[in-house]
């Protein structure tokens, strides 16, 4: 197992939603903390709940062991990066087992408040740190994890081009045939000196009302179907493929705001394309269509 060492300045909040069983460490103002937080697979192999002691044994020379109490378990459902290997513990222990002075470490993570900018700080400590000192990003890794989300992310941009491409021939086929069964009231209109371009907008506001009705109920149905998912994790993943238990919901209402404008100007756009024919309908045969 690889012993990551934590302090209290510990990010406890963000590793909140991790933690299962149990609390985090209590860091002492003296001393160490005889405490380990187990994930939930290192703990199911060892029998382990939280209360209870175990020996930790350091492959040292001398070999080193101490005994510390389980006061949490956690489930990160990356088994082969962390729930298979990792152990949280206090680093003042790693420090008194490798004698080593407050200030030493074996490595230090930083976080970035934007996650945008993670190459370029990593150039930034590059320059600032000595030569014998490696600065690794996450992407680089856990490449494979990344790699994963690129590839999800993919799936959604396609997944939501097809579903564009279905409304928008939907909706020329709505407009054609609206336009087919008012060739009659096309032809009168016209008769009676109508603009073609007048025409041509009624059927435009025609498509667009049925087009602003079709989305109010489609963001009814898709963003409560959300919150039942968000709420109670109806649909439900296999951890060891996918990394998480249950399908997650991000709720980002700008997303969803630029996504129905973007759905409506497309579509209202592509209706210009059937609402042409209003143009070259003739009055004579269009009162005479049957």
């Amino acid at each position: 197992m690889l012993v990551k060492g934590v302090t209290s300045r510990f990010d406890t909040t963000a590793f909140a939603g991790n933690l299962v069983e149990g609390r985090f460490l209590h860091f002492p103002d003296s001393g160490y903390a005889h405490e380990v937080v187990l994930s939930k697979t290192i703990a199911d192999k060892l029998d382990l709940k939280t209360g209870d002691d175990v020996i930790v044994h350091f492959f040292q020379n001398p070999p080193r062991f101490r005994r510390l109490r389980v006061t949490g378990i956690y489930e990160t459902n990356l088994t082969d990066y962390f729930d298979s290997k990792v152990v949280l513990a206090d680093l003042r222990l790693l420090s008194r087992l490798n004698n080593w002075r407050d200030s030493v470490a074996g490595g230090i993570e930083i976080f970035v408040n934007d996650l945008n900018r993670i190459d370029e700080t990593g150039y930034e400590l590059a320059e600032q740190i000595d030569y014998d000192l490696n600065v690794t990003a996450v992407r680089d890794k856990y490449i494979q994890v990344f790699e994963w989300l690129q590839l999800l992310s993919r799936q959604v941009n396609i997944l939501l081009g097809i579903i564009l491409f279905i409304v928008s021939v939907n909706m020329i086929s709505i407009v054609i045939i609206l336009v087919m069964e008012r060739t009659p009231m096309i032809g009168v209109l016209k008769a009676l000196g109508a603009r073609n371009t007048f025409i041509r907008g009624i059927f435009l506001m025609n498509g667009a009302r049925l087009l602003g009705r079709g989305m109010l109920l489609g963001n009814a149905i898709g963003l409560g179907f959300c919150y039942l998912q968000h709420t109670f994790k109806l649909i439900s993943l296999n951890p060891h493929d996918y990394y998480m238990s249950y399908v997650p919901v991000g709720w980002s209402w700008q997303t969803v705001l630029a996504l129905n404008i973007i759905t409506f100007v497309i579509v209202f756009a592509v209706l210009l394309v059937p609402t042409a024919l209003v143009m070259r309908i003739s009055p004579v045969k269009a009162i005479r269509f049957d």
